[in-house]
């Protein structure tokens, strides 16, 4: 089967600081990849390689086959992308919001409108639709970026920190449509929750100084006596593994 998602040898270098040092990775359709790492790992600069945003030093990366070098809008039309923050236009409504993210993409009439308010339905925001984005609390704001990158209902979903600012019940909420999800897409998801990754992920791959050091299955680190919490812990502290 071949991989939605295909990262192979990608550097970043800013000067002589090397952010992402050979990465290689691939993820295929109805895996849910955890990524993490301390903070300065490389963990944003590699997602924002792979959806396009920042340009590699070196190495490819491929969404659906489309590198995102050489075939920018092939490899972005199959991709759903939450960056860090979730930019958006604070003086918009939700669904103007939502709604000029659709026509971005091409829809229009009744399709634009189905789209936009299942996306509204899965991130449950239909009730501040008719807010300007910036009066939203922040777990809000967090739902309404979801919102955008699920509209079009890509393959691959890159999500940097889905479930930041999100309450409890929020959380849970987002870690149950990434689960329904998952069996149709290749799912990557940036986090430094590490329950997060023992209930919604089938791999965990751990960066540290612009490398994977681990790549395993969460089940897998668990059974060598190596909890996600312990490794991670180890490499913030800088502790001997």
């Amino acid at each position: 089967m071949t991989a939605l998602i295909e990262i192979e040898r990608l550097t970043k270098r800013f000067g002589a600081f090397t952010a992402v040092d050979d990465v290689s990775f691939a993820v295929e359709r109805g895996e849910v990849v955890g990524f993490l790492g301390p903070n300065g790992a490389g963990k944003s600069t590699t997602m924002r390689m792979l959806a396009g945003f920042m340009a590699p030093t070196s190495g490819t990366a491929r969404i659906c086959g489309a590198d995102v070098v050489d075939a920018p809008v092939k490899a972005k039309r199959a991709l759903g992308f939450l960056p860090e923050g979730a930019p958006t236009y604070p003086e918009m409504t939700v669904s103007a919001f939502l709604a000029f993210c659709g026509r971005v993409r091409g829809y229009g009439g009744k399709e634009l409108a189905a789209r936009v308010a299942d996306a509204m339905a899965r991130t449950r925001v239909e009730g501040v639709r008719l807010q300007p984005i910036e009066t939203l609390s922040k777990g809000f704001k967090r739902r309404v970026g979801l919102a955008q990158a699920l509209l079009h209902d890509p393959p691959v979903l890159v999500l940097d920190e889905p479930t930041d600012g999100l309450d409890p019940n929020q959380k849970h909420e987002v870690r149950q449509l990434i689960q329904d999800m998952a069996p149709d897409k290749a799912i990557v998801i940036s986090t430094h929750i590490l329950e997060e990754v023992e209930a919604v992920c089938t791999r965990a791959i751990i960066i540290a100084h612009g490398r994977i050091i681990v790549d395993a299955t969460p089940r897998a680190l668990l059974e060598t006596g190596h909890t996600l919490d312990i490794v991670f812990r180890k490499l913030t502290t800088g502790e001997a593994a």
